[in-house]
């Protein structure tokens, strides 16, 4: 197969990855859970809770930047540095893909927030591991970092506000 369409299959791959993480978070969001269910409107929010109707738009540009960060890491000449980077890629996709299920499947926002902060871990150290390879996927996945530190401050608000339930 030429490089080019081995480029193509793998940047699809990628892309599927990242979207298999959503779906995991969609399925796990049916029913009572849901941001939108009657669990999730009675927990106590901080007054920076953004609308529901935000994160999916937020999550597929966010999705899309993962991606293409890995695909980019993935085309660059082999070397430890590169597998260091794909393994921390792997890492916090499969953490990121955790969260939702904790959260709105299990309903356990303590633990959901001691994934967010693997993830805070594993998302930060991919970016250096990036960044050692190939500067714009380092560059392409800042903004992740960005909204997954604020994520990580609004769970934390929500398990303080909410220690009785």
């Amino acid at each position: 197969m030429p490089r080019a369409n081995k480029s193509l299959v793998a940047a699809l791959g990628f892309g599927a990855l990242c979207a298999g993480a959503a779906a995991l978070g969609t399925l796990t969001m049916r029913g009572k859970g849901r941001p939108g269910g009657r669990w999730f409107r009675k927990l106590d929010k901080p007054s920076f809770q953004p609308p529901n109707w935000v994160f999916g738009p937020v999550w597929t540009l966010l999705y899309g930047a993962i991606a293409y960060s890995g695909w980019r890491v993935w085309r660059t000449a082999d070397s430890p540095e590169r597998t260091r980077a794909l393994g921390l890629w792997v890492a916090q996709l499969a953490l990121n893909g955790g969260w939702t299920p904790l959260f709105f499947g299990a309903r356990k926002p303590a633990i959901a927030l001691a994934d967010l902060a693997a993830l805070d871990g594993a998302a930060s150290a991919y970016l250096a591991s990036a960044a050692k390879v190939d500067r714009a996927a380092a560059v392409a996945v800042a903004p992740y970092l960005g909204w997954i530190g604020f994520a990580t401050a609004l769970n934390t608000a929500i398990v303080a506000k909410n220690r009785k339930r």
